[in-house]
């Protein structure tokens, strides 16, 4: 006989109305948070492993959070495996800078970045794939017109909770479209007036997809990362893979691989084995950040 209340864990997949449904024990209960999550200032949210106790009448209540991998401010979202950041290769054409700062915050969260070409049936990705080849991150490349790309796509979804980013008009609705025609996705479409895509909604949720969870982020772009993943000068040349056989090889310890002479970064920018638009990129994000309190990073 059942006792009075089950204990069980699980994982919060929608959270709406105040209630946060968990997937647990192979099925989707509706819970409400205890009062001491918000007296912490630390609320669940969608992709939080939790602790629940479950009434007999099927009411749960979210007891415990348990350790997480990392949480995006905005959206809201946990644990995270795979952040693909989709980037057309024309119309919009890419803007590195921005790409840059999606890899380094995914990077920064213990997230596995992978880049996504799109619209390769209108021009060659080859060029923006070889920068991130060159650089370690995970590239495909995805045609809307054959769909090449996306059982890559779809293989690197097993067995992981991945999001996916872009800014408006990369193709990212038609993209998820097409890699889960079932899911009926609310990403976004593209107003032919302006030219850009205009959001529906900015409701967080996660669909179980081949093994896997895929979270609907309506909304996600780079200018949230940018405004609310802000990294550390300290924490940045570790955020791009391509640095790492080099740092500390500079002859100054203090070498913010910048400017400063004897700098095993720009010595590899020079010799093409870290490409100049990387560097670029690291640059301008150290001049971004280095007057930053630590504060304001919180």
């Amino acid at each position: 006989m059942r006792g009075i209340m089950d204990n069980l864990n699980g994982m919060i997949i929608k959270l709406t109305g105040g209630f946060y449904y968990v997937e647990a024990a192979g099925r989707v209960y509706a819970c409400k948070a205890r009062g001491v999550f918000r007296n912490q200032g630390d609320s669940p949210c969608v992709g939080d492993r939790v602790e629940i106790t479950v009434q007999p009448d099927g009411a749960g209540t979210v007891e415990a959070i348990l350790p997480r991998k990392n949480r995006l401010v905005r959206p809201a979202v946990a644990n995270l495996d795979r952040l693909f950041i989709v980037a057309s290769v024309c119309d919009p054409s890419p803007n590195m800078l921005v790409i840059d700062k999606m890899t380094a915050a995914a990077v920064s969260k213990d997230i596995e970045p992978v880049i996504v070409v799109s619209k390769t049936d209108l021009e060659n990705g080859g060029s923006l794939k070889e920068i991130y080849d060159t650089a370690g991150i995970r590239t495909v490349c995805f045609s809307a017109e054959d769909n090449s790309g996306a059982d890559e796509i779809k293989s690197l979804l097993t067995g992981c909770v991945a999001a996916f980013t872009g800014n408006s008009g990369v193709g990212k609705s038609t993209l998820l479209n097409s890699v889960f025609p079932h899911l009926s996705l609310q990403t976004s479409h593209t107003s032919q007036k302006l030219g850009r895509g205009r959001h529906t909604t900015r409701t967080v949720e996660l669909f179980p997809t081949d093994g896997g969870y895929v979270a609907d982020t309506p909304g996600f772009s780079s200018v949230d990362m940018q405004r609310y993943e802000l990294i550390k000068k300290e924490d940045l040349p570790y955020c791009f893979p391509e640095f790492s056989d080099y740092l500390g090889g500079c002859q100054f310890t203090s070498c913010a691989h910048v400017k400063e002479k004897g700098c095993a970064i720009r010595q590899a920018v020079e010799d093409g084995k870290i490409h100049p638009s990387r560097f670029a990129s690291y640059v301008a994000m150290y001049e971004e950040v280095k007057d930053v309190r630590e504060w304001e990073l919180k």
